[in-house]
């Protein structure tokens, strides 16, 4: 009988949530719902002072902003909660006991400075450091000594001979020899537990049985298998492991704060769509075949399995991520796109949120939508149309008070004043036969001037489009300003 799948993201966010966590969480997402499993969504938080409840709750609103969606975990519960480890201590304290009264692991005295010792002695041997089984067989004496001297000792497990040996699905068979796996600590001695001792325990106890994860956490493999042994999990229900490729940045290092990394919650203020995100995301070690790389969420189900994941590192391409968020604007109807960009209007003061502001945001929305890779770009397009008296700095204004540029602006207005109708159409025709055909100029010294004392920027959208939309009243009046 083949067992439902469980996944799990588990992240311990000290911090935004970046690429690399969020490509974790969409891979497992995607791979739950493409085999009509579960999402377990929990949070290693037993380092308080670091992991708190304003970054956790950042972590729960980025995944759902994303369209990630955990069928356990915080807000909805489960039947094998709590899911914050922090909740969950008593059960570690138990379970590492329980390891150690069965002979899996043992107490260990050793101080830290005597293990930095022994490590640095092992450096100059160049051997590789690691315990070495100092307390795996101490005397009755041994511990009373100890236990005299106040020393409170760590609970360690116990490393048999031999090896681990288990088959990744991307990587295929990988085998780790235990005399490069060192006895390793379950508990500290304030009774604390270590990051190994408490992800096995969880993904046990919650039935996970697929561990989609980063491939640097490849190395804590057998120690977590290690500690599911001592569990007495069989063979066959141990979870089966995926490890995710490097996400690599421009300068061919591992993705970090230091070449470019930033918080998901950055890409969200600067206007990346999350369907855009994940779209690129997926693409980073995983590829859905035939060149794709527009797809949706849905289709992303339809379609993830774990042998379509590349082992080969995958490098992060900014401006790959920004054309497919273009992509993704150009394909919004104009409801979603207003939706989408009127936040972004309101944060930066552009305007208060009034229908008549609103419907005028609509009516220019789609002059822009091809224009734009991010939504924050609506803000600098758009503001022009709100302005009551426009403001230039010292180089634009410049331009607009050269004699040639006061010519054309003139002309503008004399040609436009005898419109009887408002249309771009019109716009053009009286622009074009006034400044290129009458003054003899090429469009960008014609309409430059023009678009300047109209806009405010030599950058805007369309202009007769934007003169159109912003009225004769007020076209009019900002181009006869702008004449000395």
């Amino acid at each position: 009988m083949t067992r439902e799948v469980r996944t799990r993201f588990a992240p311990s966010p000290t911090g935004d949530l970046h690429v690399g966590n969020i490509r974790t969480a969409l891979f497992a997402w995607a791979y739950a719902r493409h085999t009509n499993g579960k999402l377990i969504f929990r949070i290693e938080d037993t380092d308080r002072e670091r992991v708190t409840d304003e970054y956790i709750g950042r972590a729960i609103d980025t995944l759902k902003w994303l369209g990630i969606n955990w069928d356990e975990g915080p807000e909805i519960g489960g039947p094998y909660g709590p899911y914050l480890q922090s909740q969950r201590l008593e059960i570690y304290k138990d379970w590492a006991e329980t390891i150690l009264r069965n002979g899996d692991a043992y107490n260990c005295y050793c101080t830290t400075e005597e293990l930095e010792s022994r490590r640095e002695a092992q450096r100059e041997k160049n051997q590789a450091p690691g315990y070495d089984g100092k307390c795996r067989s101490l005397s009755d004496s041994d511990i009373k000594r100890y236990q005299d001297e106040g020393r409170k000792p760590v609970i360690r497990m116990r490393m048999p001979d031999g090896e681990t040996k288990f088959r990744d699905l991307i990587r295929g068979e990988v085998v780790f020899e235990h005399k490069y796996v060192p006895d390793f600590v379950l508990m500290r001695a304030d009774g604390s537990p270590l990051y190994t001792l408490a992800v096995a325990v969880d993904d046990v106890l919650m039935k996970i049985t697929h561990v989609l994860r980063g491939e640097d956490l490849l190395s804590s493999t057998p120690r977590q298998i290690r500690v599911y042994q001592a569990m007495g999990v069989a063979e066959s229900d141990i979870p089966e492991f995926a490890h995710l490729p490097f996400v690599m940045g421009t300068d061919n290092a591992k993705l970090s704060k230091r070449n470019g990394e930033v918080s998901i919650a950055w890409y969200r203020e600067e206007g990346f769509l999350p369907e855009a995100i994940c779209n690129y995301l997926a693409l980073l070690g995983w590829s859905p075949g035939n060149d794709r790389e527009n797809i949706s969420m849905k289709e992303l189900t339809e379609l993830f399995t774990v042998d379509r994941v590349n082992s080969s590192p995958a490098r992060f391409d900014m401006k790959k991520l920004e054309a497919i968020n273009g992509d993704k604007i150009r394909a919004l109807s104009i409801t979603e796109f207003l939706e989408r960009s009127l936040p972004f209007l309101l944060q930066d003061s552009v305007i208060k949120g009034t229908e008549t502001e609103v419907s005028l945001v609509r009516k220019a929305l789609p002059i822009i939508q091809e224009r734009i890779i991010k939504l924050s770009e609506v803000v600098p397009m758009l503001s022009f149309l709100f302005k009551t008296k426009l403001e230039f700095d010292e180089e634009t204004k410049s331009k607009l008070i050269e004699a040639d540029s006061q010519k054309v602006l003139q002309n503008a207005v004399a040609s436009l004043e005898a419109l009887s109708d408002w249309s771009h159409t019109q716009i053009e025709e009286a622009l074009r036969k006034s400044l290129l055909d009458g003054l003899g100029l090429k469009p960008r010294l014609a309409f430059g001037p023009v678009r300047i004392a109209v806009t405010g920027s030599p950058i805007s959208p369309p202009l007769f489009e934007s003169m159109e939309i912003l009225g004769r009243e007020v076209s009019m009046q900002r181009l006869r300003e702008a004449i000395n």
